[in-house]
């Protein structure tokens, strides 16, 4: 059986993350009143961080893998409780997000959350695609950085 915070934990630290970062995203955009596509670049980056934490079930994978698959039995054997398979190996990528559990019957489970990867990958190419309009409109307005002098 899995431990309650790799089931439970990942969303609710998803739901406490994105109310969390709200307040402050509120306050910037309501003093700072930013463009459209630097407020969703900002949204994006923060998707992408917190899909990025979920599917890594926030370091616990990289912490202790076994945990994510299996609790420990008395004897120290961890073991899955439907058919009492005895965990293998634990197989974890960072990028893509994956974290697979092999059983000793052949059978393979996957830990991260359906909804972790495309969440990160929409994240990230709405934080890149802003991040890119941004720089765009800003040389296509003649504003360049502090330091830089655009020749005319």
């Amino acid at each position: 059986m899995v431990s309650l915070f790799a089931i439970f934990g990942p969303p609710v630290i998803s739901v406490f993350l994105v109310a969390f970062g709200a307040v402050p995203y509120a306050l910037w955009a309501s003093r700072r009143k930013p463009s459209w596509p630097a407020r969703w670049a900002v949204i994006g980056t923060g998707a992408a961080i917190i899909a990025y934490g979920a599917g890594t079930v926030y370091g616990l994978a990289y912490t202790n893998p076994l945990d994510v698959c299996a609790d420990r039995a008395p004897d120290g054997v961890r073991s899955q409780t439907p058919g009492h398979f005895t965990l293998t190996s634990v197989h974890v990528d960072s990028f893509p997000l994956s974290v697979s559990c092999h059983w000793s019957s052949g059978y393979s489970t996957e830990m991260v959350w359906p909804w972790a990867s495309p969440l990160l990958y929409a994240g990230l190419a709405c934080a890149v695609g802003c991040s890119a309009l941004l720089l765009v409109n800003r040389h296509k307005d003649g504003k360049a950085p502090r330091g830089i002098e655009l020749d005319a």
